[in-house]
């Protein structure tokens, strides 16, 4: 009998099996989850509840989910658009007065033309998106780094929303526009809320946990997400393979602008007033939120919902401390705590997710 013919030279049978490709071996769940950008804030977290859990006996009552989530969302609803902004490389320190200046601006326009809410409404977002556009504009005309052009616009709209209140209203508040017809309606979709059980629910959570869906879906399955990512890791880089950076950060202060409009109906609609110094620095809040929720000071690296999770730690914070019966001074120690252990365990999860590629 004929031996078996032996297999030809390069043919699957005879060739050795060389080492695989590492970029098409499949990654295990640990790998993905140290890929996270949130991974650390949700730790936080989870400490933060527990800790409140433990010393506070009223923290896990139904009616107080209710009242730390909407402390959660006045925050949220801003630190999603402020992260998009800081993953796409850059700052927002106006933010915070421009919620004001939007509620400022509907409140006295509707109350002065003796016009329909709405109208006020519609005029103060061309105001506020007109606002984050100048924002936009002067940074990629001018080339100044944000935090000037940004603070800048801090300062005006500060000294702005005081001096025209003033010489408008003739005092550092706005005028009643409770009965004015249209006001019920803003109200249901700014200011409403409603009861589930002992649970009083507010429309802004989901306001924010609308725009937090909205965003990770821009972030992870559109074209503009990945020029976020491009426009804030190498503006250069990105502009050589045809990344439009300049319209993508204008097009991220208008967002800033958009939130923030929200944010000013919300603060009119619930009061029916507004004072013309209220949100100054508010804007640092919402950076913190970015920041324990995982965005990077440098950008190119963040999500929505880590800042949706920074919002939550926040939220469960200020009034953790309360139920807990502690001095409310500490707050600003446990916030500022916060931002340097989410910082640290942040950077150690990038280089722990680095180092697992």
């Amino acid at each position: 009998m004929s031996a078996p013919a032996s297999s030809p030279a390069g043919s699957p049978a005879s060739a050795p099996a060389g080492p695989a490709d590492e970029r098409l071996a499949p990654r295990s769940t640990a790998r993905k989850l140290l890929g996270r950008p949130e991974l650390g804030s949700v730790v936080g977290a989870i400490a933060v509840f527990v800790f409140f859990s433990l010393v506070a006996d009223s923290f896990l009552r139904a009616s107080s989910m209710g009242t730390v989530l909407y402390a959660s969302s006045t925050i949220g609803i801003m630190a999603v658009p402020v992260a998009l902004l800081m993953i796409g490389g850059e700052f927002d320190l106006s933010a915070g007065v421009m919620v004001t200046s939007s509620a400022l601006t509907s409140s006295m326009f509707s109350y002065q033309m003796t016009a329909n809410t709405w109208v006020g409404v519609g005029v103060s977002l061309l105001v506020t998106l007109a606002l984050g556009a100048f924002n936009g504009i002067m940074l990629v005309r001018t080339k100044l780094p944000s935090f000037i052009i940004t603070l800048g616009t801090f300062l005006m709209l500060t000294g702005l929303n005081l001096g025209l209140t003033k010489a408008i209203d003739g005092t550092v508040a706005t005028k009643s526009i409770g009965d004015m017809q249209g006001f019920p309606t803003c109200r249901d979709l700014f200011a409403s809320h409603w009861t589930i059980g002992s649970v009083d629910l507010q429309v802004t959570i989901l306001w924010w946990l609308g725009l937090v869906a909205v965003a990770t879906w821009v972030l992870l399955r559109t074209r503009a997400g990945n020029w976020i990512f491009a426009a804030g890791g190498n503006a250069e880089a990105a502009r050589a393979v045809g990344v439009p950076v300049a319209r993508t950060k204008v097009g991220l202060y208008m967002a800033v602008a958009f939130c923030a409009w929200i944010s000013g109906q919300h603060l009119l609609f619930s009061f029916d007033v507004v004072q013309s110094g209220e949100g100054v620095g508010n804007e640092f809040l919402y950076i913190i939120a970015a920041v324990i929720g995982g965005c990077l000071m440098t950008g190119g690296y963040g999500s929505a919902i880590g800042s949706a999770v920074g919002a939550l730690i926040f939220g469960m914070a200020s009034k953790g401390i309360v139920y807990a019966q502690w001095n409310p001074d500490w707050f600003q120690f446990f916030l500022g705590a916060m931002l340097l252990l989410a910082a640290l365990l942040n950077a150690w999860v990038r280089r722990r997710a680095e180092a697992a590629r």
